[in-house]
C-alpha cells in the first residue's frame, strides 16, 4: 500500500492489485468507497480501478484488418473479456513523494494486445488527478481505449448532474441493446442535477461533455469529476441500497470493438501512445 496527503486530504494506492485506488478521502470523510480491505473479495472491492487496454465488455473477440482476435474470459463473475487486464496485475513503484507517485506496468497482455502503461496520482487540499499512458508494445497496429471505474458513495442524498445526450441501452450480457446511442429516457437524463433512478442501472452515454458533478450528504464529500481526454460514461449501480455507484469516465463505448467505426477506439501503431485523464476536485462550486 502506497499512502499519499495534501493537507487534510489523504489518497491510498494498491500497486499490488492492479494498480488501484484503496480510499480517497477528505478531513477523515470519503469520496470514494473505501477499499473492503480483503484481497479475496477481488479487484471490485477497491475504490477505483484503471481500465486498460480497453473498457467494459468485448463480445468474443473483434475483427482489425480483416483478422479476427477472440478475446477470452477473464473473470469468473462474466462470461465475456472485460475492463483489459492491467486491474488485474501488479504495478511496480517507479517514484512517490508526500503527495504524487508515478506506478508502471511493463506487461500488459490480452489477445493481440502487448503494452506498457504508466499511472500518475497527484494529491493536491483540494484536487485529485489521476493519468494513464498506455503504449502499444505489439508489433501491429490495434484499437485501443481505456479510463477509469471509480466507486463512490450512494445513499439517499446522492445526486448527480452530467451531461452526455447520447444513451447505449443495456442488452442481454450487459452489451448495447442497439446498434447506435439514442436520446436518454426521463430517468437517465443527468443534464440537470438529480437522484440516480430507483432500479438497476448499467448504462453507456456518449458525448459526455467531461464535467460530472456529484453531490452527497454529510457522510461523504462532493465532488467535481472531470477529464480532457474521455466523452464516454459507464453509470453502474446494481440497487438504490447498494451504498455505491460508479460513474466511469472512458474512451469509448461497450463493445466499441463490434460497433460500426469502432467509437471512441484510437488505433496505435507499434511504438505509439494514448494518454488518458481524471481529476477529482472537491474544492469547486
Amino acid at each position: 500500500m502506497l499512502e499519499l496527503k495534501a493537507g487534510d486530504a489523504r489518497l491510498s494506492l494498491h500497486p499490488e492489485m492492479g494498480g488501484g485506488i484503496a480510499g480517497l478521502w477528505v478531513d477523515g470523510k470519503p469520496v470514494l468507497r473505501a477499499w473492503s480491505g480483503k484481497a479475496e473479495d477481488g479487484p471490485f472491492a477497491l475504490a477505483s480501478n484503471t481500465l486498460v487496454p480497453f473498457s467494459n465488455r468485448i463480445d468474443g473477440g473483434f475483427t482489425y484488418k480483416g483478422t479476427f482476435h477472440p478475446m477470452a474470459q477473464n473473470m469468473d463473475i462474466d462470461p465475456l473479456a472485460i475492463h483489459g487486464d492491467g486491474f488485474q496485475k501488479e504495478w511496480s513503484v517507479v517514484s512517490s513523494s508526500e503527495s504524487d507517485a508515478e506506478l508502471h506496468l511493463p506487461d500488459g497482455a490480452f489477445g493481440p494486445y502487448a503494452y506498457e502503461a504508466t499511472q500518475t496520482f497527484s494529491l493536491s487540499e483540494t484536487r485529485f488527478i489521476n493519468t494513464l499512458t498506455m503504449i502499444n508494445r505489439a508489433d501491429i497496429a490495434l484499437p485501443f481505449g481505456g479510463g477509469f471505474h471509480p466507486w463512490f458513495p450512494r445513499t439517499a442524498e446522492t445526486r448527480l448532474q452530467a451531461n452526455a445526450p447520447d444513451h447505449w441501452p443495456e442488452g442481454e450480457g450487459s452489451l448495447p441493446a442497439l446498434d447506435r446511442s439514442q436520446q436518454p429516457p426521463e430517468d437517465f437524463d443527468f443534464s440537470t442535477s438529480k437522484p440516480l433512478p430507483n432500479r438497476w442501472i448499467n448504462a453507456g452515454f456518449s458525448r459526455w461533455d467531461g464535467r460530472a458533478r456529484i453531490t452527497q450528504g454529510d457522510d461523504a464529500v462532493s465532488v467535481t469529476l472531470a477529464s480532457k481526454t474521455l466523452t464516454t460514461a459507464i453509470i453502474y449501480s446494481p440497487e438504490p441500497g447498494c451504498g455505491f455507484f460508479c460513474f466511469e469516465p472512458v474512451s469509448h463505448p461497450v463493445n466499441a470493438h463490434n460497433l460500426l467505426g469502432m467509437p471512441g477506439l484510437r488505433v496505435l501503431q507499434p511504438g505509439e501512445s494514448l494518454a488518458l485523464d481524471m481529476s477529482l476536485d472537491w474544492g469547486a462550486t
